[in-house]
């Protein structure tokens, strides 16, 4: 009779080894321990910028309360001829119905900013659907115009979100320039500070309805004239296929 004879030190390594492959696949909050500890993550992320040699940008605005100062942005978006896109609040397509027909029957952009505002990553994915096919309905049987785009509110996004919105055929949208327009600031500080940031591919995030916009949007689309930018709607500016979104939310063509 044979008997195997197994050092303790090498029982312990086993266990240590079983152990760490253990805790290595456990999950918080959607993201493994390996992930953390090699330094790799799983964690998808929306449309920041995208990655072009054409010196051309995007400008948005996000609606959602107010629209005393729409029609002057479309006014002075007209006065320069660019693009645009503008992200409605479906209870915001509710109340203003008809400064979004003007938005669409302008020809500007028009994405989906949820239906009620709420922070999506504190909803179930039943919830987001319902956020999310409510406020398209919404603004489509409104301004009769398809709904490609969405931006979440706050910026606040995780995988659940970003899943259920593409399962929508949305593609998610956040920015890389933020003007802050909503903070008061005036009208030469938006210009200066998204100018300041911006550089091909980039998206710019504005506010339909804050305090300077309707200066502070003039003396940026100034400044971007002069240096040559190419000022469009998201649409125009992103990829449709044969793309990858990296870490940072770069948009690349394959």
């Amino acid at each position: 009779m044979h008997f195997c004879v197994i050092k303790s030190r090498t029982i312990k390594i086993c266990i240590a080894m079983i152990l760490v492959a253990v805790l290595l696949s456990l999950t918080i909050n959607g993201t493994t321990s390996a992930q953390v500890y090699f330094g790799y993550s799983t964690r998808k992320v929306p449309i920041y910028n995208v990655d072009t040699q054409e010196k051309q940008v995007a400008i948005s605005f996000d609606a959602a309360w107010g629209a005393d100062k729409t029609e002057g942005i479309l006014d002075i978006l007209q006065e320069f001829d660019v693009g645009a896109t503008f992200f409605l609040v479906g209870f915001w397509v509710e109340d203003y119905p008809d400064m979004a027909k003007a938005i669409s029957e302008a020809g500007y952009e028009i994405g989906t900013h949820s239906n009620t505002h709420p922070d999506m990553v504190k909803l179930d994915k039943d919830s987001i659907k319902n956020e999310l096919e409510s406020s398209v309905s919404i603004i489509e049987e409104t301004t009769q115009t398809d709904v490609k785009l969405f931006r979440a509110p706050f910026g606040s996004y995780n995988n659940d979100l970003l899943d259920v919105a593409e399962s929508l055929e949305l593609k998610t949208i956040q920015w890389d320039v933020d003007s802050l327009d909503w903070k008061g600031l005036s009208a030469s500080e938006i210009a200066n500070r998204c100018i300041s940031r911006v550089k091909n591919g980039s998206i710019i995030l504005m506010h339909n309805n804050s305090d300077n916009i309707l200066d502070g949007l003039r003396l940026l689309l100034n400044k971007l004239k002069v240096q040559g930018y190419k000022v469009t709607s998201i649409s125009d500016l992103i990829y449709h296929e044969d793309y990858t979104i990296d870490r940072n939310g770069v948009q690349h063509k394959n």
